[in-house]
């Protein structure tokens, strides 16, 4: 029989949690499997999802379907109402050693098919110490799951549940042991990473962490931190900005949008002019500083005017790599029962920001040429700056390998060396 097939949507620590997942599958001995592990974070991505398992049970018609993640947990009916589906397992339960051991040993008759408990009552997240993550350059750390705040337009405290963070102690020895096995670059990930520590003893900050990595794992050549909430960013973590050439100078912002009364109905908790004021010093600390940012359009309510201070945002806090969400209702959510904006119109503002974030990505790439960079090689013709800007090679190099090289033109997407 063979070995399971997993398929992974959204975001870095859904990809992290596969590859526990992939050992606690392997552990317990499951064969000739599909698991899906899903996303919720839109309406789109649940379609997606949807498409995905109706695709993979047509390949794999013999094969046993489990569904997990995220959309799973929310809206599990939707997931055991299709017929291509044998079982739907929850968040938690689907990092638990039982839960695969179970479905190894019997799959349906003493397992349930549908196994997804209250993700609110959850308290703790555990640190999965796994060996491997894809690529041999770039490991993910999972130190933080969960989020306590409540946006208007997420769904996604009601998959993941309440803010839990890793203790320290688990995050070091987990990322000691990935740079034992040749791992030249960590990213620190969760869901709502710099919450971590609020639930731990003497309620620690995410720069404490940073800080405690850095100087306890003082051979590890790179360490990178994922999606941020600005406005939670603490003293100890702009110390580091500031210090640590070790801390990759990149920075994706949960940002949103760059109008006040929107971020206001969005319920964040930050301003435009916050987030103006946190790039503006950040890169003030480190001047090789970029920023990615996450911001959605067409939020319910917004004006012509509005969007107009989200597409300025781009180039007032001079964002590089823009991730764009055209707005899609998600039900549950106060957002959902806010006055809609005009799908065509969400088209088009979503198309304007992905166009200045073109702009911004040409100027960046414009002024590297002629920079040395170091770059960690994902493959023998591929690697990333410090930056996370793209490079390609002509010349083959090591995977895994931080490669020292001057940086002689780009295609528009991407450097080359």
């Amino acid at each position: 029989m063979s070995a399971p097939v997993f398929s992974n949507h959204g975001c870095r620590l859904n990809q992290y949690e596969l590859e526990a997942m992939k050992e606690l599958a392997g552990e317990a001995g499951l064969k000739n499997a599909v698991v899906v592990n899903t996303c919720a974070v839109t309406a789109e991505a649940v379609r997606k999802a949807r498409q995905d398992i109706r695709k993979l049970r047509k390949a794999n018609p013999d094969a046993r379907l489990i569904v997990t993640g995220c959309a799973a947990q929310t809206e599990p009916a939707t997931f055991t109402a299709m017929p291509e589906v044998d079982a739907v397992i929850g968040n938690t339960e689907k990092m638990l050693g039982e839960t695969w051991q179970g479905l190894a040993a019997d799959f349906i008759g003493e397992t349930e098919a549908l196994q997804v408990d209250d993700i609110m009552s959850v308290t703790e997240t555990a640190g999965h110490l796994i060996d491997g993550f894809g690529t041999r350059s770039r490991a993910y750390v999972q130190v933080q799951n969960g989020c306590d705040h409540r946006c208007t337009f997420c769904i996604i405290p009601y998959g993941r549940g309440n803010s839990r963070s890793v203790p320290a102690g688990v995050v070091v020895d987990q990322i000691k042991r990935l740079f034992d096995k040749g791992f030249n670059e960590v990213v620190l990930t969760g869901v709502d990473l710099t919450s971590w520590g609020a639930d731990l003893p003497a309620t620690p900050r995410l720069g404490d962490l940073v800080m405690r990595i850095l100087r306890l794992v003082p051979d590890l050549p790179r360490l990178r931190i994922s999606s941020i909430d600005s406005i939670e960013v603490d003293e100890n973590l702009m110390q580091a900005i500031a210090t640590e050439p070790r801390l990759m100078p990149h920075l994706h912002l949960s940002l949103q949008h760059g109008d006040d009364m929107i971020l206001k109905r969005m319920k964040r908790r930050h301003l435009r002019g916050d987030a103006i004021e946190f790039c503006t010093q950040a890169r003030k600390l480190r001047p090789d500083m970029t920023f990615g940012a996450d911001i959605i359009a067409g939020f319910p309510t917004e004006t012509d005017a509005m969007f107009e201070n989200a597409l300025k945002l781009v180039a007032e806090c001079d964002l590089t790599w823009l991730h764009v969400f055209p707005y899609s209702a998600r039900e549950g959510t106060p957002a959902a029962r806010m006055p809609a904006v005009n799908g065509a119109t969400i088209k088009t503002r979503a198309a304007q920001l992905r166009a200045a974030g073109d702009v911004q990505v040409q100027k960046h790439l414009s002024a590297q040429v002629g920079q040395t960079h170091q770059v960690l090689m994902e493959n023998p013709h591929m690697g990333r700056t410090q930056q996370f800007t793209e490079v390609q090679f002509q010349t083959p190099q090591v995977e895994g390998t931080i490669v020292s090289t001057v940086i002689n033109g780009h295609s528009g997407t991407h450097l080359t060396a």
